[in-house]
C-alpha cells in the first residue's frame, strides 16, 4: 500500500479516538525542513480539505498524471502515484530542468563565479568559430546576446520549437555532434531582447556558460551548491557529445525532490537558515514581465526561465506533457504534478497527452485551502482520500482483447525461448530479443549496441503482465520496465506495450511471428515509427 495512504489510515484512527481533543497550532513556530526527509501531516492540520484534495487525485486519474505531491507549511499533505507508476521512482522532468539551470546560474552569480548576467554569450566561446548561420562572419546582433537575453528566452535566435509548434531545431541539436556549435551557428531571426521565443538552445548555452565559470558541469556544480545541501541524491541528467549537461531538458527526479527544490524557491533561496540562493533571484522571478505571445497564455508571463501566474501570484517550472513544480507564495503551498503520454481506447491505440490548463490545476489547489490555521478533522473525508490515493496506485486493467486472459496460443510456446537476431537496425540498435511468452511469469529481453557517445547499450527488459495491467521490475535504459501484452485473436502477432516508469516513452510493439523470421512495427505515444526484421538463431 501507498506510504501515504498508511499515513492517512493512522492519521484517521488517532483522529476517531481523539475528537474531542484541542486544535494543534495551524502553522508551527518552527520552519520544517526537509532535507532529510518530509514531515507529512493530515491536510486538515495544515488548513486544506481532504475531500476537495481528493478530487485533485480524481482529476488526475483521467488527466494522465503519473504523479501529484502537495505541501503546504512545508509538510506533505497529499502524494499519490498512478499506476503503473510508484513512489520513489526519478521521472524526467523534461524542461522543468530550465527552471533548475536557472537556480544554478542564479547560485554562480551569489558565488561571485558570474559578475553579471549582462555579460555577453560569445565571450564565453572565444575559442569557437561562430557563424551567422550563413557562413558569414559574425555580426553584430549575435555579439549583443546576454546572459540575461538567454534567460528570458528573447536572444532572437532563429529557432524552430516555441510553445506550440514542433521541435524541429531541439531535434537537430540533440543529432549534432556539438550542441553548443549546432546553436551558436543559428542564424539570428530578430535582435536581442526584442521578441520572446522558446528555444531550448538558450538553456543549453546556459549549462555551458556554468561549465566555463564554475570550472565544473552543471551537474556537478548542483551536487555541491544544490542538490547536496537540500538532501537529494538520487538523481540522472544527460549530457551532451561534449560531456556538458544538458540544459533545456534531462534531468531526472523524484518527485519529492523536486518538491524540495520549489521549497527552496518559496522560501526565497533560503535552506536551514542559509541564504543559498540570491533572494532577489526569486523576487525577480515574482516579478516576470515577459509577454510570451500566446492567446491561451495571456495571463502568464517568462523570466529567467520561470513561468508566473500573475493573476495568481504563482510561478511554476514547467516540463513537456505537465512535469511541474508550482509555488504559491501566499498560501504557502508547493505542488508537484508529473505525467506521460498513455495508449488508450478500446484497441489501444488511441494517444492521451496531458493537456489539462494551467489554471485549472491551481484552482483545484487554491480551492482545497479552507484555513491558514489547523481545523477540525473530518474522518469519512480523509478515509476518501485514502481510497483514492490507494485506487490511483491500483490503476485500471486495460480493456480485454484477443487472448489476453485467456491460454497462450500454440504460437506462444512455439516462439518461447528464441534469441531473434538483428542486423543494421538504425536508429534502433537492436542486437537481439527473446520473449518467454509461455509460462506463468512472460518476459522479454532485448539487447543494444552500437550508436552516439553516450548512449544507452547492454541488454534490458523484464516480465510482461497478461491481465492487462503493467508487470514492472527488470530495468529499460532510463528507468524500470513496465509492460503488459496480448496476443491477437488468431493468436499469430503479440502486442508489446512498453515503458520505463518515468521517462514518458509508452511504445507498442507488434511482434508477427513466421517460420524462423520476426518482424517487429514499433509505435511510440510520441510519434516515433520503425520497423525491423530478425531472424532466429539457430
Amino acid at each position: 500500500m501507498h506510504r501515504l495512504t498508511n499515513t492517512l489510515l493512522a492519521i484517521l484512527l488517532a483522529t476517531l479516538a481523539l475528537l474531542s481533543a484541542p486544535l494543534a497550532t495551524a502553522q508551527q513556530t518552527t520552519q520544517p525542513w526537509p532535507t532529510r526527509g518530509w514531515a507529512v501531516s493530515s491536510p486538515e492540520e495544515q488548513g486544506m480539505s481532504s475531500e476537495r484534495l481528493a478530487r485533485l487525485v480524481e482529476f488526475g486519474a483521467v488527466n494522465d498524471m503519473d504523479s501529484v505531491l502537495v505541501t503546504r507549511h512545508g509538510r506533505i499533505v497529499l502524494e499519490a502515484t498512478y499506476a503503473p507508476f510508484r513512489a520513489g521512482l526519478k521521472h524526467h522532468i523534461y524542461s522543468s530542468t530550465k527552471s533548475v539551470v536557472s537556480t544554478l546560474v542564479g547560485m554562480a552569480l551569489g558565488d561571485g563565479l558570474l559578475d553579471s548576467t549582462d555579460r555577453k554569450v560569445v565571450d564565453f566561446f572565444p575559442n569557437r568559430l561562430i557563424s551567422t548561420g550563413s557562413g558569414a562572419n559574425l555580426d553584430d546582433a549575435k555579439k549583443a546576446i546576454t546572459v540575461q537575453h538567454l534567460l528570458d528566452m528573447t536572444s532572437g535566435l532563429a529557432w524552430q520549437e516555441g510553445l506550440t509548434g514542433g521541435v524541429e531545431s531541439a531535434i537537430a541539436m540533440a543529432r549534432s555532434p556539438d550542441w553548443q556549435q549546432f546553436v551558436l551557428d543559428q542564424p539570428m531571426a530578430t535582435a536581442p531582447g526584442t521578441r520572446f521565443y522558446y528555444n531550448s538552445g538558450n538553456s543549453h548555452l546556459l549549462s555551458a556558460i556554468l561549465s566555463k565559470v564554475t570550472g565544473k558541469s552543471a551537474l556537478d556544480y548542483a551536487r555541491e551548491k544544490l542538490f547536496g545541501p537540500l538532501g537529494i541524491d538520487d538523481v540522472l541528467w544527460q549530457a551532451d557529445p561534449q560531456g556538458v549537461t544538458a540544459g533545456g531538458w534531462g534531468l531526472h527526479l523524484q518527485p519529492r525532490d523536486m518538491a524540495k527544490i520549489g521549497y527552496l524557491w518559496l522560501r526565497g533561496g533560503l535552506w536551514e537558515g542559509k541564504q543559498i540562493l540570491p533572494a532577489a533571484w526569486i523576487e525577480r522571478v515574482r516579478k516576470a514581465d515577459i509577454d510570451m505571445r500566446e492567446s491561451w497564455a495571456s495571463d502568464l508571463r517568462y523570466g529567467r526561465q520561470f513561468w508566473l501566474m500573475t493573476r495568481r501570484d504563482t510561478f511554476m517550472s514547467v516540463g513537456k506533457h505537465r512535469q511541474l513544480i508550482v509555488v504559491m507564495p501566499k498560501l504557502d503551498i508547493v505542488a508537484v504534478v508529473t505525467g506521460s503520454q498513455r495508449f488508450v481506447g478500446p484497441s489501444g491505440n488511441v494517444v492521451s497527452t496531458p493537456r489539462y490548463g494551467f489554471d485549472t490545476l491551481v484552482s483545484y489547489l487554491a480551492a482545497a485551502v479552507t484555513s491558514d490555521g489547523a481545523v477540525a478533522a473530518k474522518p469519512a473525508a480523509m478515509a476518501e482520500l485514502a481510497e483514492q490515493v490507494k485506487a490511483a496506485a491500483a490503476g485500471q486493467p486495460a480493456p480485454a482483447s484477443g487472448s489476453v486472459s485467456g491460454a497462450p496460443p500454440a504460437m506462444a510456446k512455439a516462439v518461447s525461448g528464441k534469441t531473434w537476431r538483428f542486423a543494421n537496425v538504425d536508429p534502433l540498435r537492436l542486437k537481439s530479443l527473446v520473449l518467454r511468452l509461455d509460462g506463468p511469469q512472460p518476459s522479454y529481453e532485448y539487447e543494444l549496441d552500437g550508436g552516439p557517445p553516450n548512449a544507452p547499450v547492454g541488454r534490458f527488459g523484464g516480465p510482461i503482465g497478461v491481465d492487462g495491467r503493467f508487470a514492472v521490475g527488470g530495468r529499460m535504459p532510463y528507468g524500470p520496465s513496465a509492460a503488459r501484452g496480448a496476443w491477437s485473436a488468431d493468436g499469430a502477432s503479440f502486442v508489446l506495450e512498453v515503458q520505463a516508469l518515468g521517462n514518458d516513452d509508452v511504445a507498442r510493439v507488434t511482434h508477427v511471428f513466421g517460420d524462423k523470421t520476426i518482424e517487429l512495427s514499433i509505435e511510440s505515444a510520441n510519434g516515433f515509427r520503425a520497423k525491423a526484421q530478425g531472424q532466429a538463431e539457430d
